[in-house]
């Protein structure tokens, strides 16, 4: 069947609207995608019919919230083919699932073990593990990359060690697209001994992700990077890990008994859900996965695909481009500079002529500076932009060409 994107346009009523009087193009995709209507019905939903909080009322509206936040926890434990519904554990986003884990796997950590990062990694997967750092001792190693903006598996080779206790690498680079093999790194950290997290952010939109088939301890990703509300992440580790895990937070939920002498801690996965929980969101977050499966991650990635291969062939015509990764199979990010203009001048520009795309240094600052670069323009794309939207950015761009000189 094919691929009806003017269908799937409609779902999204903020892409109708225009910004300075021209029609809104947004390609902040790798940020947060934007929300279709039945994942917000979902919210007010729950808002409207079920609200109550989970899990500690007897009464019928605090059973029929715990239900719909315990069968989201179910659709996510299919989504990524996990073993067991109490190895999904629900955070605030990536960023808090990636701090769970540096902060209570670190504490079994000893100083001098060693944490290995890459060059590509968001801001929420390095300062974590150098809080870790301060407090334990630990040394944290860094993988570089090659020319092309993939990672150098060599040089990761050469870094494990028998120190390598833990390995925590992107999926998918943030600013450069590319795509990590992931099931080799996982299987080389196993070899030394190791654990992996993969930060799954910038892929789990994109590919099909199966935890068992990767073998990752750790996999993390957010909701609203799927087209699902904001502040929902998800940290999937494998249970014997979590078990041996202390709690992150404590307070409500994350209890079985407690003293002031002492304080026993509930079974899993709510060992690590301390307080009420977000959950609407989490809730919403269901109908959110149902929405991207029912299109299928394939056909999603193949339109992508194709806007990623025009557009950038097309940009590369405009006298001084410069783009940013250029790895065999990258996803549908580009990151670029015209010139010596400033990112943040490009981006404004556009910003008038109605295109929305990120500018700065998206969080990676370590690989701002591999680039030799304090900043770049992204570009990225999602299952409801077109190719009548490329144009409009095409055209935007050469125009801001021009007036940047």
């Amino acid at each position: 069947m094919a691929y009806d994107v003017e269908k799937y346009r409609r779902e999204y009523p903020i892409l109708s609207r225009e910004v300075y009087g021209k029609p809104l193009v947004y390609l902040d995709n790798t940020a947060s995608t934007q929300t279709p209507v039945e994942v917000v019905r979902a919210v007010e939903d729950v808002y409207y019919r079920h609200k109550a909080n989970v899990h500690r009322g007897v009464h019928a509206l605090s059973q029929e919230a715990t239900m719909l936040m315990e069968d989201s926890r179910e659709r996510v434990r299919a989504f990524v083919n996990a073993g067991d519904i109490a190895e999904i554990i629900f955070t605030r986003g990536t960023t808090e699932a990636i701090n769970l884990v540096a902060s209570s796997y670190g504490q079994l950590l000893e100083p001098g073990d060693e944490v290995i990062l890459s060059v590509m990694e968001h801001h929420a997967n390095i300062v974590p593990w150098q809080l870790l750092r301060d407090r334990k001792g630990i040394v944290i190693k860094v993988v570089p990359m090659l020319a092309d903006g993939s990672l150098d598996m060599d040089a990761y080779k050469a870094l494990l060690s028998p120190r390598t206790r833990v390995v925590s690498i992107t999926h998918v680079s943030n600013v450069l697209g590319t795509v990590n093999p992931v099931a080799d790194i996982v299987r080389m950290a196993h070899e030394h001994g190791a654990v992996a997290l993969i930060d799954g952010a910038q892929a789990i939109a994109h590919k099909d992700v199966d935890v068992r088939a990767l073998d990752a301890d750790f996999y993390v990703f957010s909701s609203h990077k799927m087209y699902g509300p904001t502040g929902i992440g998800v940290l999937y580790g494998k249970r014997e890990l979590l078990e041996k895990m202390p709690p992150y937070q404590g307070g409500g939920e994350m209890i079985s008994h407690v003293t002031f002498e002492h304080t026993t801690y509930a079974e899993l996965p709510f060992k690590f859900e301390a307080g009420t929980p977000d959950y609407v969101g989490i809730a919403a977050f269901h109908k959110a996965i149902d929405y991207l499966t029912g299109i299928g991650t394939a056909p999603i990635a193949a339109h992508e695909e194709e806007l990623l291969e025009y557009t950038t062939r097309e940009m590369m015509k405009i006298p001084g481009m410069r783009i940013f990764g250029s790895a065999p199979g990258k996803c549908a990010i580009i990151s670029f500079l015209i010139g010596d203009a400033h990112h943040y001048d490009t981006g404004m520009l556009l910003d008038k002529l109605g295109i929305a795309v990120r500018t700065g240094h998206h969080c990676a600052q370590p690989l701002m500076h591999a680039l030799g670069v304090e900043g770049v323009v992204r570009a990225s794309f999602a299952l409801y932009n077109t190719k009548e939207e490329c144009d409009m950015f095409l055209s935007a761009l050469r125009r801001v060409a021009a007036m940047l000189g």
